[in-house]
């Protein structure tokens, strides 16, 4: 059965290999891209199923005409993907605020505005499904990356929040959690200038296997998007949607840990009720 899914951030990385393999399934896409001239040779092999949309995920403007182009132009959108977003490596003292405030306006903010600007098309054509893609980085974190996983952290609270306020509409959520996988991330790196005080720490080292090369990735983009596709088409998907081992493991593992340490304070949380006798 044809869909129409909205897509941003499609011209690379997760959200082009998704766009080709909807297309390449018959479905509509609607690609929502800074640069949509990246996308005209997807345009050239499928020219009644894809519309390209121009879209920057720091302007809230472009944010709302984009949304309401998409509805206007095809009346219903079934799956919106929100999936643009970058990495910024770098020790919280070395980052600049032009790079904080870059990462929080487009992995944070934009992701936020895009969801609600789409909420009152979803609501009046009776539902839809929003699908936002975080990464293991929503639920664990390494040293480098804090303003990464701010944005990250950030809106999976909001998007667990959003979900209960629309489930009445119609409306859900799937977060997307994939692991380290093989895409353009690391080229698009934002990075800091480094500081020396922080070459050998973990920050340092995380630093020197982006470098080398010896960054462990497992994940395979076709797979990991081909998931993200069924969990989409599924009648009933999780919200949270965790993809590759590593992902897996350190989410696991992250869980297990806060479960122990939640249970070793119990009396201390009980302790701060009021009616305590």
């Amino acid at each position: 059965m044809q869909k129409t899914w909205f897509i941003t951030g499609a011209t690379s990385g997760l959200g082009h290999e998704m766009t080709r393999q909807l297309l390449a399934d018959g479905q509509k896409v609607i690609a929502a891209a800074r640069r949509p001239e990246a996308l005209d040779r997807l345009e050239r092999d499928y020219p009644a199923q894809l519309d390209i949309l121009p879209l920057d995920l720091t302007q809230p403007d472009s944010i709302a005409s984009a949304i309401a182009d998409a509805f206007e132009r095809h009346q219903r959108v079934d799956v919106i993907v929100s999936n643009a977003g970058y990495g910024l490596f770098g020790a919280a003292e070395e980052l600049a605020s032009a790079q904080i405030d870059r990462q929080i306006a487009t992995n944070l903010a934009g992701s936020i505005h895009l969801i609600r600007a789409a909420l009152p098309f979803l609501r009046r054509q009776g539902g839809g499904r929003i699908m936002q893609v975080s990464s293991e980085g929503g639920q664990i974190a390494y040293p480098g990356f804090s303003l990464y996983h701010a944005t990250k952290w950030g809106i999976e609270g909001f998007v667990e929040s959003v979900a209960q306020e629309v489930a009445a509409f119609g409306i859900d959520f799937i977060i997307a959690e994939p692991g380290p996988t093989g895409t353009n991330f690391g080229a698009n790196l934002d990075r800091a200038e480094p500081l020396a005080a922080y070459e050998e720490t973990p920050a340092g080292a995380i630093r020197r296997a982006f470098d080398d090369g010896s960054f462990d990735i497992k994940g395979d983009a076709a797979r990991t998007v081909a998931a993200m596709i069924s969990a989409a088409r599924s009648d009933t998907p999780p919200l949270r949607l965790t993809l590759g081992s590593t992902a897996y493991a350190s989410i696991s593992q992250a869980l297990r840990t806060r479960l122990q340490a939640l249970e070793a304070q119990r009396d201390v949380a009980y302790s701060a009720d009021r009616d305590v006798r």
